[in-house]
């Protein structure tokens, strides 16, 4: 644990006057004061990331309001963030993932499973922003950001080591140095995973690297950062049957171990801040993902790629008695998708498997492109209010090549009867202009106490699948961007011994994407997110504090519609998994040479349905985390998930007719020896 020694100089920290000074740099993509920033963020450093030394972003992001990561097979993952767990092509678009500020994707090709692609578990920092942020970050950014920020050499020791071994054949190995001189300095920091897994045939294998140098460059600083990731899994499928998850014997099984994962990701990325408020980034991503399409009749094999480059450009000076940021984005990229079916489909009914016939079922590209440019402006009204004002012009152009015979026949021409399920529409071109504004005011009611309130709009692109991976007789999928606008009023309070944040939104979403009865991709749907979000730290003693976080939350849907598998969605239900209440408690205790947390998570319960007939029940769990550190260079961390062996499910769903979990695992135990020398 403490061969990383993440030293966070930004972190909160009681500052001279009293007050706690937290700085964020998500949410005007430079730092912040937490205090004035008319928003819901939080930012995860320190000894707090330490402590938890996540072995899934789970155990990490599901410390924050409005957060709920359910963990998939392996390294797999769906995300909420203020919003329902959303699932399908689009699923992803709804949370914008960044690393050190920038998009870890291209745009319309995100996956839902993106954050395996991050160094989460090595991060100097995370930090959530819940709601729209389109205005600075444009599409994607719906529901809000997740924003991984890797460590810099000054946060890094000379050397460092840790060993790390839990249940299941877990093992993990974490390395971390850095050197230079003066200004100028690099660090790396990499880990190796192998888990046996805790159910058949579900082990993975991970590596992860960041690696960065920084240097004086034209009176201002150059930061170079390279990450990189491998990941080769066996895949884990749902057990059926309702309930079934409590069934212990049933839980550790696997129905599909024939299933796998390989991913590999790499980001070169450069970040220049000079004098005058000039600043630019520059991206080069490559990303590539096989896997077996297990939860399909006839298990076809999918492999994707993306490669793209990026440059993001911002110039903030004073302007009207305030502060003036401009930007411009610009992104070019090159994705490609191939589907392929190595046996005839036997697993559904006759007709089931009639139309979906074995060979190549998608084999196409797709050239995108991006221009953006916004601007957001800065100002004190008086001598206790502030206003912001934001808005970004963001224009998508996506160029499609299909690379197989047009149409619903099968790779050969030969027609399935009514036609086969795997549609290819002809080549063509889509454009999507949106447009994000944001107004926000901030009221400095007393030194602790701050309020704020804040409209903002989010949107995102149609992703490349949603566009051009149709279905049954669809030749042409004519989507809209997915738009949001959302309403915040906010409360903060800092002070030495307590800090607290309090949130009451409510967002209108429109155009939501979706698969109808006749297997069509369309837009036309509505929801709507409305609740309450708080957080609190006290620390009620020396060396003791009290933290909690939660959300109170509807997340309903505004529109009637048949969809896919027969499914009928009724206006005024709730958006199928999305509990109402999701909260957190943690009780931790610092001394000189030891720390500890006790953590108690609670899941409310929630339909998993878009009809509202199915149910699951929620969970409460206890994790228990400690570390002493009897010597500088040596460390011992302990940390036991799931400590009373509850039996629950990470995903409920309910669909082809019956209930389907992802079990959550039993107690675990895992032991860490850490080693490092500054």
């Amino acid at each position: 644990m403490w061969a990383i020694g993440i030293a966070c100089a930004q972190c909160a920290e009681p500052a001279a006057a009293g007050t706690l000074d937290e700085v964020i740099v998500t949410a005007q993509r430079s730092p912040v004061a937490l205090v004035g920033f008319p928003g819901s963020a939080t930012r995860i450093a320190g000894d707090e990331l330490e402590l938890n030394a996540p072995t899934h972003s789970s155990e990490l992001l599901n410390r924050a309001a409005g957060a709920m990561i359910q963990r998939g097979s392996g390294q797999e993952s769906l995300t909420a963030l203020r919003s329902p767990v959303l699932t399908g092509a689009g699923a992803c678009g709804a949370v914008l993932v960044l690393e050190d500020g920038i998009p870890i994707r291209p745009v319309g090709s995100c996956n839902v499973n993106a954050l395996f692609e991050v160094n989460v578990e090595q991060a100097a920092a995370v930090e959530l922003l819940r709601g729209p942020a389109s205005a600075l970050y444009g599409s994607s950014a719906v529901h809000g950001i997740v924003n991984v920020i890797p460590p810099r050499p000054d946060e890094l020791p000379r050397l460092g080591v840790a060993i790390e071994a839990g249940s299941d054949d877990y093992r993990r190995v974490r390395l971390a140095a850095s050197g230079g001189t003066g200004a100028r300095a690099f660090g790396i920091a990499l880990h190796a995973t192998d888990d046996g897994g805790w159910r058949e045939a579900s082990g993975f294998s991970e590596q992860k690297l960041s690696a960065v140098w920084v240097s004086p460059a034209a009176a201002g600083e150059l930061v170079l950062r390279l990450s990189a990731s491998n990941l080769a899994q066996e895949t884990a499928g749902f057990i059926t049957g309702d309930n079934a998850y409590r069934d212990r014997a049933l839980a550790r099984s696997n129905p599909n171990p024939e299933a796998y994962r390989d991913a590999h990701s790499a980001r070169f990325a450069a970040h220049y801040r000079g004098a005058g408020g000039f600043e630019w980034r520059a991206i080069l991503r490559s990303s590539r993902m096989d896997f077996l399409q297990h939860f399909l009749l006839g298990q076809p094999l999918e492999d994707n790629g993306q490669d793209s480059a990026g440059v993001m450009l911002a110039w903030t000076r004073p302007a009207a008695g305030g502060e003036l940021m401009l930007g411009l984005d610009a992104e070019l990229a090159a994705s490609t998708l191939f589907q392929f079916q190595e046996n005839p489909t036997t697993g559904g009914t006759p007709a089931a498997n009639a139309i979906r016939p074995a060979g190549a079922h998608y084999d196409y590209a797709v050239d995108s492109a991006l221009a953006a440019g916004y601007a957001q402006w800065r100002r004190p009204v008086s001598a206790r209010w502030s206003a912001e004002l934001g808005a970004r012009f963001e224009w998508t152009r996506y160029d499609y090549d299909n690379r197989m015979l047009d149409g619903n026949t099968d790779e050969n021409g030969v027609p399935c009867p009514g036609g086969c399920l795997y549609s290819r529409p002809a080549d063509r071109s889509d454009d999507f202009s949106n447009f994000a504004p944001r107004a926000a005011l901030v009221f400095r009611a007393t030194d602790p106490l701050t309020a704020y309130g804040s409209l903002a709009r989010g949107f995102r692109a149609p992703e490349v699948t949603e566009l051009y991976r149709l279905q049954r007789q669809q030749s042409v999928a004519n989507l809209d961007s997915e738009r949001v606008d959302a309403a915040e009023l906010g409360l903060r309070w800092r002070s030495a011994a307590f800090s607290a944040n309090l949130a009451a939104f409510h967002m209108d979403k429109r155009d939501v994407i979706l698969r109808d009865a006749a297997g069509f991709n369309v837009s036309g749907g509505r929801t709507r997110h409305r609740g309450v979000e708080y957080e609190g730290d006290w620390r009620f003693a020396p060396g003791w504090s009290l933290a909690a976080a939660g959300t109170l939350a509807r997340h309903e849907y505004r529109f009637s519609a048949a969809v896919e598998q027969g499914e009928q969605i009724t206006a005024g239900n709730d958006v199928d998994t999305a509990p109402r209440q999701l909260h957190a408690l943690r009780l931790r205790r610092a001394a000189a040479t030891w720390s500890a947390e006790l953590e108690w998570l609670r899941v409310g319960a929630y339909w998993t349905n878009a009809a509202n007939t199915a149910r699951y029940g929620g969970h409460q769990l206890l994790n228990l985390r400690a570390a002493w550190r009897p010597h500088p260079a040596w460390s011992l961390a302990l940390r036991a998930a799931n400590l009373a062996d509850t039996a629950y499910a990470d995903r409920a769903d309910f669909a082809f007719g019956g209930h389907r979990y992802f079990p959550g695992r039993g107690r675990a135990i895992f032991v860490e020896l850490g080693w490092r020398e500054d």
